[in-house]
């Protein structure tokens, strides 16, 4: 445990390490984590990874996720927040706060729910650049890749 400790506070005196923008990544799970879409944990970290380094990283699920996708969510870094009902206020009102507060550079929201347009659209107002993260071509938000000042689209492995 301290080695890790060590090595993030060796890269914190790395001019490059400093340099790279820090990436908030909020997943709306029970619109990602869906039977028609094949998105794994690990391609959502790797997407967030090759946007900068990493600072927040979260995966919003309701009280019908099972312990398996917790656990495993859990021990890919994810932070899992379960909320009783529907996640979108949850994630929204986290999503604007990290991009108000200046904890993160990037905003990065997974979902193909267009209730999120306006999170992007805040924190693009504040100079946070956004990263809309689609689970499939036939999964993604057009207002959500419109909004974003990027847009990723995670296709199954052949």
């Amino acid at each position: 445990m301290f080695d890790r400790v060590r090595a993030r506070l060796a890269r914190l005196g790395d001019p490059q390490y400093a340099a790279e923008p820090a990436v908030g990544l909020f997943v709306d799970g029970p619109n990602v984590f869906r039977d028609e879409f094949d998105v794994d944990l690990d391609d959502l970290r790797d997407a967030a990874r090759d946007l900068g380094r990493i600072g927040v990283i979260r995966l919003y699920l309701d009280e019908h996720a099972t312990p398996g996708l917790i656990q495993a969510a859990e021990a890919r870094g994810f932070e899992v927040i379960v909320t009783s009902g529907d996640v979108d206020v949850k994630l929204a009102v986290d999503a604007t706060a990290f991009a108000g507060d200046g904890t993160i550079d990037r905003l990065a929201i997974a979902s193909r729910d267009t209730d999120f347009k306006p999170v992007l659209e805040h924190a693009g107002t504040v100079g946070v650049e956004t990263i809309a993260i689609a689970p499939g071509s036939y999964g993604r938000s057009d207002a959500l890749r419109n909004a974003a000042d990027e847009a990723i689209t995670l296709e199954p492995e052949p």
